[in-house]
């Protein structure tokens, strides 16, 4: 099979196009054949080695992808999945078994029963390689870490990308209050469609002074932040009494006024992924398959590449101005 292995850590020429031996199921996996895969700015990190967590060395990279069960491990014929079936994924393969090396960028991958969940029929492939990563960040972040309720206000600075474009979806349906920021005309649209109640462009001058008027001067419960080392000290302006600040993306060092903070009893989280346990990933999973198929939510895919041109797909997806999610077809 074809697929991207990275043998050392670096920029995006680091990203080879390599034949690989095709993986085979262990006992209690499935050989899916990727039909689409997700790419991340986390992706990016890891290839870069300024991720927390580094895989060994060579590895595939990726963890969200969709396509068809090609074969099944010999434990897995009582499991309800059969050759052929349409199914997303989220975690990727097994890593570093049967010579193998892990990792969603490829034509085919050996993946666990726990990393893999039915794609509806009306769902496309790039809708579902689009869900994994950005959704279950998206619900972490507003649940697990901001414990936000229906009622609550609150604001995706940053609403156009994939966890963006999700954190508006899945706050729509639990009751929430939905203010979005983009920084384009078809951006916004999107964010609109997504069930956003307001958006504002962020390259606006005086678009803050116009968030906190649609908020009656009260200002916002919880802010979800893509660029922290852009926005946060924004952000503190913005909250209401008693606000929370999810920091979900960021890329350098800001200066903030902690006075702000001080006087709202603000609260400032930092997450990652990763960092969850293996119950709430297995919840969010399920709500996502409930999600797709009785269409609360909806992915988008804003562009697509060739698996060979994975490199220029990672740059896109750290580009500013992002659509949602950046697919590859292997």
């Amino acid at each position: 099979m074809k697929a991207i292995l990275v043998r050392e850590h670096g920029g995006p020429e680091v990203l080879k196009l390599e034949e690989l031996p095709d993986p085979k199921a262990a006992a209690d996996q499935v050989v899916v054949r990727l039909r689409a895969v997700g790419v991340n700015p986390v992706d990016v990190y890891i290839r870069s080695g300024a991720y927390a967590r580094k895989p060994a060395l060579p590895f595939i990279p990726g963890s969200d992808a969709a396509g068809d069960i090609e074969a099944l491990g010999s434990n897995v014929a009582n499991n309800g999945y059969k050759v052929g079936d349409r199914v997303f994924i989220h975690g990727t393969a097994a890593e570093h078994t049967q010579g193998h090396y892990g990792g969603a960028y490829a034509e085919r991958a050996a993946c666990r029963l726990d990393h893999i969940y039915r794609l509806p029929a009306a769902i496309s492939y790039g809708q579902g390689a689009a869900m994994g990563v950005p959704y279950a960040t998206a619900y972490r972040a507003l649940f697990h870490r901001a414990s936000t309720k229906p009622g609550e206000t609150i604001l995706v600075h940053g609403a156009t990308g994939g966890v963006g474009l999700a954190a508006v979806q899945i706050a729509t349906a639990h009751g929430i209050r939905v203010l979005g920021t983009g920084g384009s005309d078809k951006g916004l649209q999107a964010v609109r469609e997504s069930g956003a109640d307001a958006v504002f462009n962020h390259t606006a001058p005086n678009y803050l002074d116009e968030i906190m008027k649609a908020t009656g001067g009260r200002g916002v419960d919880v802010v979800l932040e893509m660029a922290a080392h852009i926005n946060l000290d924004k952000d503190l302006g913005l909250l209401a009494l008693r606000g929370r600040i999810v920091v979900i993306g960021n890329r350098g060092r800001v200066e903030i006024d902690a006075r702000q903070a001080m006087g709202k009893d603000a609260t400032i989280l930092g997450m990652t992924l990763f960092n969850i346990s293996d119950p709430d990933m297995a919840s969010i999973n399920s709500y996502m398959t409930t999600g797709l198929a009785n269409g609360t939510l909806k992915p988008v895919v804003g562009r697509e590449f060739p698996l060979a041109d994975a490199a220029k797909a990672q740059d896109a997806v750290m580009a500013g101005g992002a659509l949602g999610k950046i697919v590859l077809l292997p």
